[in-house]
């Protein structure tokens, strides 16, 4: 079992090609990207939304 990342928009980017071994490997590098952003001056229109999803190998 692996883990992927998906946009919402369907849109294929450096991190939606990535296969990870565990969920928290995913979940640790969408925290690294999306953590510069704080809730109250959020431009979200203008940030990808991500998912995990898992991958049955």
């Amino acid at each position: 079992m692996s883990f992927g990342i998906k946009r919402n928009d369907g849109i294929d980017d450096e991190v939606t090609l990535q296969k990870f071994e565990t969920y928290d490997q995913a979940y640790d590098l969408l925290e690294n990207i999306l953590s510069d952003i704080c809730c109250s001056d959020a431009d979200y229109e203008d940030r990808p939304y991500y998912d995990i999803f898992q991958i049955n190998d």
